[in-house]
C-alpha cells in the first residue's frame, strides 16, 4: 500500500531495527526465556556457595555476574556469520547470548565448581575450552562452559543454552584491564604492549596458583 503524502511514516520506516526487535514479541520472548536460564544457572551457583560455606566453612565464589547480549551485538555477529536477524536463527545459531560469570577464590574452586554444576542432572554440557590449563595466546584465562538448562514456564518446558565463564579473581582482573584497553580504538596496541600484557597474565596466575598451594597447605593443616 502506498503511502498517501503527508502522511506519518509508519513505525517500521521510522524505527531503528534495533527499536523494531526490542518491541517485537518474539524477540521479547526469547530474551526472556534467556534471562531465566540465567536466573537458573545463577540461583545453581549461589547454592553450590552456600553448601561450600557450611561444609567446608568458606565461600569459593566471590561474585557471580550475569550479562545479556544486546540487540545490537547480536545483528553484528549474525552479520559476521553471515545470517540474518531472524529470532529462530539466533537461537539456533548464537550460543552466548546468556552469560553468567562466576569470579572463584582459588584455581581448584574453578573445577569443584565446574564439576559439581555438570554432575546435576538437568545441565547438560554442550561445549567446554579451558584457557586455564591451555590459555590465549595474549595470556587470557578462564574455564569457558556452555550448557543446556531447561526453564519451566505457565505451559511449557524448554531448553536453553547458556554460556558460563568461570575464574580467578586475579584473571578477571587482568582480563578487564586487557579488554578496556584492547577495545579502546585510539590506542595501538603494539608488539611491545602485548608482550607486556602477556608477561602480567603469566604474573597473575603464579600468584594464583602460590596462592593456591598455600590455601592447600592451610587446610591440610586443619
Amino acid at each position: 500500500m502506498e503511502r498517501k503524502e503527508n502522511e506519518p511514516l509508519s513505525f517500521f520506516e521510522t524505527e531503528t531495527l534495533d527499536a523494531v526487535l526490542q518491541k517485537s514479541r518474539g524477540f521479547i520472548k526469547l530474551m526472556t526465556y534467556y534471562r531465566c536460564a540465567m536466573m537458573e544457572i545463577e540461583t545453581k551457583f549461589k547454592v553450590l556457595n552456600e553448601h561450600y560455606s557450611l561444609e567446608h566453612d568458606r565461600n569459593p565464589i566471590q561474585t557471580v555476574k550475569t550479562r545479556l547480549k544486546s540487540p545490537i551485538s547480536i545483528r553484528e555477529k549474525l552479520q559476521r556469520l553471515g545470517l540474518e536477524m531472524q529470532v529462530a536463527t539466533i537461537e539456533k545459531n548464537l550460543h552466548d547470548i546468556a552469560g553468567v560469570r562466576v569470579i572463584c577464590s582459588f584455581v581448584e574452586d574453578v573445577y569443584a565448581l565446574s564439576n559439581a554444576l555438570l554432575a546435576q542432572d538437568d545441565v547438560t554440557l554442550i561445549e567446554k575450552k579451558d584457557y586455564i590449563r591451555s590459555p590465549k595466546k595474549n595470556g587470557y584465562r578462564s574455564l569457558h562452559l556452555i550448557v543446556s538448562i531447561p526453564i519451566f514456564l505457565a505451559n511449557e518446558k524448554r531448553e536453553m543454552q547458556v554460556e558460563i565463564q568461570l575464574r580467578t579473581i586475579a584473571m578477571d582482573i587482568w582480563a578487564s584491564l586487557e579488554h578496556q584497553m584492547s577495545y579502546k580504538k585510539e590506542i595501538d596496541i603494539t608488539e611491545g604492549l602485548s608482550a607486556e600484557l602477556l608477561e602480567c597474565a603469566e604474573l597473575a596466575y603464579a600468584l594464583d596458583e602460590r596462592m593456591n598451594a598455600i590455601h592447600r597447605k592451610i587446610t591440610q593443616n586443619k
